[in-house]
């Protein structure tokens, strides 16, 4: 057997839910991925390269998730701007995921069985999604990267920060930066 989001060979494959979609929703995956989906090691998830491209909705969402957990990685940022996903399988990728190590608004922390219901909204108030191309509205100091992002720069096939509604990712200068969602509107 090969594992559908590591592509590891298996002996066992087990079902796993896929929070915050259809009710019963599941996938069945390798004891090791199953391991790894909170804390993913990079090297595990190599396999995602080919794997995120699955037709099997439940395989895309953990693919999704798990790329943007490893969006410290170069290449696991590349995958997540190749990765295409339909309107209703991103929005269940990216609105709902399972979150640990995070605090609530009131800074409490999350438990195991707590999701957290992201929210990112440009200016606006107009919902944003990855990939999405925004434009900044104000004039941004880049702190670390020695230049001012000006004001109307089209920033395309933004990222989510996953545990933040208030930050997205892009490439502006060629340098990819954290932006707040309140200096963006959606183009």
């Amino acid at each position: 057997m090969t594992c559908p989001l590591c592509a590891a060979a298996t002996d066992a494959l087990i079902d796993t839910p896929v929070e915050g979609g259809p009710f019963g929703a599941s996938v069945q995956i390798c004891e090791e991925c199953v391991t790894q989906l909170s804390a993913p090691n990079p090297n595990h998830f190599r396999g995602l390269a080919t794997t995120m491209w699955s037709e099997v909705p439940e395989v895309q969402v953990l693919a999704a998730r798990t790329l943007t957990k490893l969006s410290d990685e170069g290449w696991a940022r590349d995958l997540s701007d190749q990765l295409y996903l339909d309107d209703e399988t991103r929005a269940w990728a990216e609105n709902v995921a399972p979150d640990l190590g995070h605090k609530d608004s009131n800074g409490v922390p999350l438990s195991a069985g707590d999701t957290v219901v992201l929210g990112h909204k440009d200016s606006n108030g107009v919902p944003l999604s990855a990939g999405d191309t925004v434009v900044l509205i104000k004039d941004l100091p880049v702190k670390g990267g020695g230049f001012t992002a000006k004001r109307g720069t089209a920033v395309h096939r933004i990222s989510l920060v996953a545990d933040n509604a208030g930050h997205i990712e892009g490439r502006v200068e060629g340098q990819r930066i954290v932006i707040l969602t309140e200096f963006v509107k959606k183009r």
